[in-house]
């Protein structure tokens, strides 16, 4: 979503939660846009749960034997997926019933595609009554040989039974689509959100591009020494298409040295033409968010290729099918050693639980084991931890993205330092600090902006976590409050310390505010209804924004530039990373202060390695290339 904060922007990293705004201007505009397939997914379990999450750790270990022995894909099938028999006997089941399987290389899933019909029929899925407020709930039925080795069966749904005494006017349906065109429409930014682009390319890449990035955690060193991402590929999981028009105009705004023959488009749910098609309708969050995405990673690793996976669908495909696909095709594939995401589909809450055929535990699982495959073949995927601190959802619980797999970097976000004068209130931000902005402005729609941190509903503490100082206790503030689904400046704030029992996030942190935040530019129509009329306005917009939206792939740039100077990829940071934090020489800046230093709820922990609001903290990436090099 995108939310405005007086002069700023902040995409938050749930647009995958807006995704029915694309829907509603394709039923508007057009019936013919719609996908008739749709994408289900079916993950397995491995052969051997604890022996794959061990290898995982053992690829990172200097001591033991499989130290960078990453796998193929077919190696990792020989090892950890299921065997050729199981999933030929998959495939034979599904056949008469007019549907594709597509066994991902390393047989930990299948993705399944077909008419939903067919796909209900070949799944045997009946429709079960919800109870009050609950999410319907889709049961499947397969032969027990089959059913065994599933963990999950993700996006498979079938509709309410059709109620005979009910029937929908024309009138009642018109309204609809007007509501939904009008949430479409303000979603999409003002443009007088503008950088000054009359900067020369240098001086806007350091005030508004990737110098700030390089410059404020020491990138540019190795980028000195030539390494600049050639060799690697960056793959990032998408819900959107791009322009290629806005990406050459970034390009040349900041001076950064890179082509469209780097940019590949891999589309995993939606074929290309409906795909397009969406991005000529208008412009949306999700191209927003995916054009920021590129923009950044290709701004700070300009050799590096682009992969971008794009898990758009209209309509028929959910959201959680959709992304889960993205990444296992981009995993599967395993030519991209950093994988970056700022989107998710669904909130680790049951109550906003909406997959019919997975329950929440059984989504968890699968991504887990998905990523524990990424692990395995070498590839470092980095997450954006949120941008509305430990709420991605108004509530007065604490709730995360889903997922929170403990196999990826959780990226949290900070502020910079910073002087302004904002509503005629001069802020003042002395040094680096995490991300929680109750002071710069009024809050929009009831929400503030901050990292995303806190603890996971689903996962354990992994063991990287174990034992390190700051780990599984807290301090906080209780900053707001919340009442009426919205949040509120709360004027007598006390200290709250206690215990957690979960994987902490995020991992490490870098600059998310958009007080101190990027540059970006997208084009397309601002799309409005007047009476039964679409108006389209095309727009051209540059935009200050924040979020940890722009620091993930920010990250996994980083890493491609580390990984261009190495004859090994890196792997699987996490276990690497909480060892070297607790080392003398740390390449880490802990951002541990008690006082103006919080995620709008947690705080630092003074004298402790790790605290929720920014993890182990800012990085310096050249001691942490070092580092990784030591290992060797």
């Amino acid at each position: 979503m995108i939310i405005l904060r007086g002069n700023q922007i902040i995409l938050a990293t749930v647009t995958g939660l807006l995704a029915g705004s694309v829907g509603a201007v394709l039923q508007v505009d057009t019936a013919k846009a719609a996908s008739p397939k749709t994408v289900v997914n079916v993950a397995f379990k491995p052969t051997n749960e604890t022996d794959l999450t061990n290898y995982v750790y053992n690829t990172v270990d200097p001591t033991s034997g499989d130290f960078h022995h990453y796998l193929t894909p077919s190696e990792f099938a020989a090892k950890f997926g299921q065997s050729a028999s199981y999933v030929q006997s998959f495939e034979q089941y599904l056949k008469p019933y007019h549907v594709s399987a597509y066994v991902y290389p390393g047989n930990l899933a299948m993705k399944v595609e077909g008419s939903k019909t067919n796909l209900r029929k070949a799944f045997k899925a009946k429709f079960t009554q919800p109870h009050k407020n609950q999410t319907p709930v889709t049961k499947y039925t397969l032969p027990g040989n089959l059913s065994d080795k599933v963990v999950a069966v993700i996006g498979l749904y079938t509709e309410k039974p059709a109620n005979k005494k009910s029937k929908a006017t024309k009138k009642a349906t018109a309204h609809q689509k007007a509501a939904l065109m009008t949430r479409y429409d303000a979603d999409v930014p003002n443009s007088d959100q503008k950088p000054d682009t009359s900067l020369p390319s240098n001086a806007f890449s350091e005030k508004f591009g990737a110098d700030k990035f390089t410059s404020s955690y020491n990138l540019t060193p190795l980028l000195n020494k030539g390494l600049q991402g050639q060799g690697q590929r960056i793959g990032i999981i998408s819900g959107s298409d791009v322009k290629d028009s806005d990406l050459t105009t970034y390009w040349n705004q900041v001076g950064v040295d890179t082509n469209l023959n780097q940019i590949h488009r891999i589309y995993t749910a939606d074929d290309q033409a409906n795909v397009e098609k969406v991005l000529k309708l208008g412009l949306t969050p999700t191209q927003i968010e995916s054009t920021l995405d590129v923009q950044s990673a290709t701004a700070v690793a300009p050799k590096a290729d682009i992969d971008l996976y794009i898990g758009e669908s209209i309509d028929t495909t959910t959201s959680t099918s959709a992304q889960y696909g993205a990444f296992m095709q981009a995993i599967a594939d395993n030519v991209d050693k950093q994988l970056t995401s700022s989107f998710s589909s669904l909130i680790e809450m049951a109550a906003y639980w909406n997959d019919q055929s997975a329950t929440m535990m059984q989504y968890n699982e699968a991504f887990n084991l998905m990523l524990e495959q990424a692990a395995a073949q070498g590839i470092t995927v980095f997450r954006a931890s949120g941008d509305n601190g430990p709420w991605i959802k108004s509530t007065a619980k604490e709730n995360h993205m889903a997922s929170t797999s403990p196999y990826q970097v959780m990226v949290g976000g900070t502020t910079l330092p910073y002087q302004k004068i904002i509503d005629s209130k001069l802020i003042t931000v002395p040094k680096e600090r995490a991300w929680g902005d109750t002071y710069s402005g009024k809050a929009s729609d009831g929400e503030f902006p901050g990292s995303g941190g806190g603890f996971s509903a689903l996962n354990p503490t992994p063991r990287y976590q174990q034992g390190v100082s700051g780990v599984n206790t807290f301090r906080a503030e209780n900053f707001l409050n919340f009442k009426n689904g919205k949040y509120t400046i709360n004027p007598h704030p006390h200290l709250i310390f206690g215990t957690g029992n979960s994987r902490n996030l995020p991992d490490v942190s870098g600059n998310a505010d958009p007080q101190t935040g990027y540059a970006t530019y997208v084009s397309g129509d601002r799309v409005s209804v007047k009476g039964e009329k679409i108006i389209r306005k095309p727009m051209k917009i540059w935009m200050v924004s924040g979020g940890t939206s722009y620091t993930s792939p920010q990250m996994a740039a980083a890493n491609a530039v580390i990984n261009s100077g190495r004859q090994t990829p890196v792997g699987f940071w996490n276990p690497q990373i909480y060892k070297f934090a607790q080392e003398s020489d740390s390449p880490f800046t802990v951002l541990d202060d008690a006082d103006n230093n919080n995620n709008l709820y947690y705080t630092g922990q003074p004298g402790k390695l790790y605290n929720q609001a920014t993890g182990l903290g800012t990085i310096d990436f050249d001691q942490l290339a070092a580092k990784f090099a030591s290992e060797d």
